[in-house]
């Protein structure tokens, strides 16, 4: 028998929004093959999986401050699920930390050659950069990359990597993130007061890496002969007002689809190595055209250009300025891409896949 177990830093399921956090949420309501969650106490549990809580009582921060081992409590927990005879998979997500002390602690347990470590990564550029690189990938079983070219560049940049590798697209739920009909979207438009303009959009944390003041600079030398359009900014307060441009500021995720299906072209100047882009394809999925930098994951997502327009020297203000006005006076109506593209349900499918597997290999 095989048991698969997530290690999670953050109590499953997560109040605030995360990205790997609401696909799993998404995966666990549906047909998943996870056994058991390690996490720290939540409020309210799924019913539908097993779990083993990390105790963060008196004891165990004192058994912790003199090990000096923080993940004494995840360990714990493991102990309450291994059972003689079976086997395990155990999936961590992005921390990278755990994976040495993990490996002490199946080592000296003796259940390591029961255990299969998967590892996901939802960053895009390889993480270590010195000889420690070499403990980490002869230590997991499997890394489980966002795309392609994401391995690619894993491959290209270390000399040796003795792991087996998986690529698991990211995906949302497109039952709320879908295109709706012209007569739909116009009625979205005269309510938003928006009808007589091309709506822009720009949608993240306003932290330099996302871009957004290249778009402003843009959107100034623009706006000066343009009055037709209109750049709504999402995610982030007013900085200081600008002609054309509207902060909505933090709305509640239930409301972002109303905005991406009221506008027409969604940008997203990303100037570091995104690892996908969950925002990029709720746009697409909403029937935005995207225009995006060519960077990271990005093109593999965009499908190197036929998804929508992708700028190659995005720290260029005039790329964006001259991208933004050709989709203006050479609009595109017609990108659509599949329902099943990036959605949660490919997602799970291809999850599910990843676990068999494992499974095979470890019982093999």
């Amino acid at each position: 028998m095989t048991k698969v177990i997530l290690i999670s830093q953050v109590s499953l399921p997560f109040s605030n929004i995360g990205s790997w956090t609401t696909l799993y949420k998404n995966y666990i309501r549906e047909e998943h093959l996870i056994d058991f969650i390690v996490c720290p106490e939540p409020k309210v549990k799924w019913d539908n999986v097993g779990y083993s809580c990390v105790v963060n009582d008196l004891i165990t921060r004192v058994q912790v401050k003199a090990s000096k081992n923080i993940y004494l409590g995840y360990f714990k927990a493991l102990r309450k699920i291994f059972k003689k005879g079976e086997k395990y998979i155990i999936q961590i997500v992005d921390n990278y930390g755990i994976v040495a002390p993990l490996t002490n602690f199946l080592n000296q347990t003796g259940m390591r050659q029961q255990v299969y470590l998967q590892f996901f990564y939802h960053g895009f550029s390889p993480f270590y950069g010195d000889l420690r690189y070499r403990f980490f990938f002869d230590t997991i079983d499997e890394m489980v990359v966002l795309t392609n070219d994401s391995y690619k560049a894993h491959k290209s940049y270390y000399t040796v990597l003795p792991t087996r590798f998986s690529v698991l697209y990211n995906g949302i739920d497109t039952t709320r993130f879908f295109p709706v009909s012209a007569t739909e979207k116009l009625k979205l438009k005269i309510k938003k007061q928006v009808a007589d303009k091309t709506v822009f959009v720009w949608c993240s944390q306003n932290r330099p890496k996302k871009g957004l003041h290249l778009i402003l600079d843009a959107w100034k030398r623009i706006y000066k002969n343009r009055r037709d359009i209109v750049l709504w900014v999402i995610g982030c307060e007013i900085k200081a007002s600008q002609d054309g441009v509207v902060y909505w500021g933090r709305i509640p995720n239930q409301e972002l689809p109303g905005y991406l299906q009221t506008s027409d072209c969604y940008l997203f100047p990303t100037l570091w190595h995104e690892g996908f882009g969950l925002s990029l394809i709720e746009a697409l999925h909403c029937g935005n055209y995207c225009i995006a930098s060519a960077i990271g994951g990005v093109p593999e997502v965009m499908q190197y250009g036929k998804l929508g327009r992708l700028i190659e020297n995005p720290h260029f203000v005039t790329a964006w300025e001259k991208a933004i006005l050709d989709f203006i006076e050479n609009r595109r109506e017609d990108i659509r891409i599949d329902s099943d593209l990036y959605s949660s349900k490919s997602w799970n499918i291809g999850m599910n896949e990843i676990i068999t597997n494992a499974k095979i290999t470890l019982n093999s």
